[in-house]
């Protein structure tokens, strides 16, 4: 089940609202959306919760480049939103790179061995599907001048976090509690 929430940054304070998801396919589309809830230079912050599996925060200022945090990358990967939020920005990868991985000659040899000729070695074959890694993953600091940096982000992430109650906790921090828990 998931839950989703734009919270909006005005002159009167934080404004949130439920958004209807039905119709994002795209990061773009996602962006698209998180800038018709504010005004054109408001910040609109973009919740996403899949329960007791990951969270994630899209941050949109005005026409700026979405910043993106997920709790769990794993976790998101395999779920239809948290893909959306998984770019190869986020990831790390650079798109140009994986296609000079599709043209390797040679496979790459990872147990250890010189010759290369254990059947059970692990090869890297360029897959645009390379591994998505556990844990959290994105910009940590995406919310650090409205209240929270990313040490206390990353701390509601990973071993032992309730993903359940980190929007809450990152809304209380950002002084918008209140408001994300009308629409919750």
């Amino acid at each position: 089940m998931y839950f989703a929430a734009l919270l909006a940054r005005t002159e009167d304070g934080w404004q949130a609202s439920e958004p209807d998801l039905d119709d994002v396919e795209t990061l773009a589309d996602l962006s698209d959306l998180a800038r018709a809830a504010g005004d054109e230079e408001e910040t609109v912050l973009v919740f996403i919760e899949q329960e007791d599996a990951w969270f994630g925060v899209i941050r949109i200022d005005g026409e700026e480049d979405p910043r993106i945090y997920v709790s769990d990358a794993a976790a998101a990967a395999r779920s239809s939103y948290g893909e959306i939020l998984l770019t190869d920005e986020v990831l790390g990868r650079d798109p140009e790179d994986l296609d000079d991985l599709d043209d390797l000659d040679d496979l790459v040899d990872l147990d250890g061995t010189e010759d290369g000729d254990d059947d059970d070695a692990a090869v890297v074959t360029g897959s645009s599907d390379d591994h998505v890694p556990v844990g959290p993953l994105g910009d940590t600091e995406l919310l650090t001048d409205l209240g929270m940096n990313g040490k206390e982000l990353l701390a509601l992430s990973g071993d032992g976090a309730l993903t359940g109650e980190a929007l809450g906790e990152i809304a209380d921090a950002l002084g918008c509690g209140d408001v994300l828990e009308a629409v919750r």
